[in-house]
């Protein structure tokens, strides 16, 4: 038999039927499902403990022999992966082009109640609707959104690598698995010139039947599936692109035990001469991951933090920059405001302050020519990339840092050191149309660090 693939992957999850689907494709002459081999509790099937001669602790202790022998083994080979299967041999299933990718899906709900059952009842499998047995499930509304969380993310993982890696894959539905010819369009789409004559019969379905009827307390799971956002339309758009962990940007204290995170276009020449006068000594900076992570180790306990600035006042930082050709891309930036935006950089400078901040919101939600550059990008990027690396234990807004950090010092045993803010904005700059504009520009970070309005009132 000649296959476009060496092996197939059935990316699924309990309760979603991928026992039936990977029974249909094993009736395929020459093809051979081994089950969920990267179970963490059995091997490929309930009780069966080795497969190819490799037992669990020799999976346990290199995956890798296995999936090498379920590709190796004759025939097209393949197998079942739940999102709580040994993650450590997905990413190379993943960047395998001769791995064939099946995604089998079913509503969350359903899986969900058929799972919960199935634990009452111990039974997983059915070949003989006489053997049924009967039980209703226990709606728990944590349980349920923790489970469809981790499935999301888990199949979100999958889709981005398959898009970075420019792969398709075969999207089947639970209610496609009896479908003669979704069973067919699978085989040929693998490759496998073989067709089934009929859908194999011997699984039965367990739990007919509405889903209220299988469970004790319809009214509190009508109550929950109320509060949800199937569509997301609350989940927040990030248009942003992902930004690096900054490492060299990092700023350590000469002796104490303090890591310091700055964000671009924040008061950051304070937060270095706040460190300087906290140890007599100016701060180590210039790092690199292999440095820093020494440092950490060495500094057991440490403290790291970052000082946020206020959006308005960020935000007109890069302005005056800007217009008084410090920014080293001011020209490219004026050009860019007059070209396409409509704003006279050098005129009335409330309406070109007004102008920026409509330039900067289409910039951040990817609507410029031009780069979203970190000086003006959103706070909560940036410290989300650096926290690929570190996070901030403490995150302090500028106007109220000087406490804090008084309170950070004492906690090393150091005197109190002047913090000198400095994120300020001319007089009668702002008011309600250009904190609005801000606003539409910095929405993410006004929520996330908690920022009041610039305007009180």
């Amino acid at each position: 038999m000649t296959s476009r693939y060496d092996a197939f992957v059935l990316f699924a999850e309990m309760r979603t039927g991928s026992n039936q689907l990977e029974d249909s494709l094993n009736a395929l002459p020459g093809v051979q499902g081994f089950g969920e081999v990267f179970n963490p509790v059995f091997v490929g099937e309930q009780n069966r403990t080795e497969l190819f001669g490799i037992d669990i602790a020799a999976r346990t202790a290199d995956p890798m022999p296995m999936l090498r022998a379920v590709i190796a083994a004759e025939g097209l080979t393949g197998l079942r992966f739940f999102h709580d299967h040994d993650p450590r041999v997905l990413d190379a299933i993943l960047d395998d082009t001769r791995i064939a990718k099946v995604m089998l899906s079913r509503n969350p709900l359903d899986s969900y109640v058929s799972l919960c059952i199935a634990e009452k009842t111990g039974q997983w499998r059915l070949t003989n609707p006489k053997m049924a047995r009967r039980a209703e499930a226990i709606f728990d509304p944590r349980d349920f959104d923790d489970l469809v969380a981790r499935q999301r993310v888990f199949r979100e993982r999958i889709h981005r690598r398959l898009q970075e890696t420019g792969q398709s894959a075969y999207w089947i539905a639970y209610e496609e698995i009896g479908d003669l010819a979704v069973l067919n369009g699978l085989a040929a789409w693998l490759g496998v010139p073989d067709r089934l004559d009929a859908v194999p019969g011997r699984l039965k379905r367990q739990n007919p039947g509405p889903i209220e009827d299988k469970i004790a307390n319809p009214e509190i799971m009508r109550a929950h599936l109320a509060t949800l956002d199937p569509f997301l339309l609350a989940r927040p758009v990030q248009t942003e692109p992902p930004r690096g962990p900054a490492v060299p940007t990092m700023m350590t204290a000469a002796e104490s035990a303090i890591l310091a995170l700055p964000v671009p276009g924040g008061p950051n020449a304070a937060l270095r001469d706040w460190l300087t006068a906290l140890d007599g000594a100016p701060p180590v900076e210039g790092m690199t991951q292999k440095t820093l992570r020494p440092w950490m180790r060495r500094h057991a306990g440490f403290t790291s933090l970052a000082v946020v600035r206020h959006p308005v006042a960020r935000a007109c930082h890069a302005f005056q920059q800007m217009r008084t050709g410090t920014d080293p891309q001011a020209d490219r930036i004026r050009r860019v405001l007059v070209n396409q935006h409509g704003v006279e950089p050098d005129g009335d400078l409330r309406a070109a302050f007004l102008g920026f901040l409509r330039f900067l919101a289409a910039n951040l939600g990817g609507q410029s020519v031009l780069p979203v550059a970190p000086r003006w990008a959103s706070q909560s990027a940036i410290l989300a990339g650096m926290a690929q690396v570190v996070p901030p234990h403490r995150i302090l807004r500028e106007e109220a840092a000087q406490a804090e950090l008084d309170a950070i010092a004492a906690s090393v045993g150091r005197p109190p050191a002047r913090f000198a803010a400095g994120g300020s904005v001319p007089d009668g700059l702002v008011d309600d149309e250009v904190e609005a504009a801000c606003l539409a520009a910095y929405r993410r970070d006004y929520l996330a660090f908690g920022f009041p309005k610039w305007i009180a009132g």
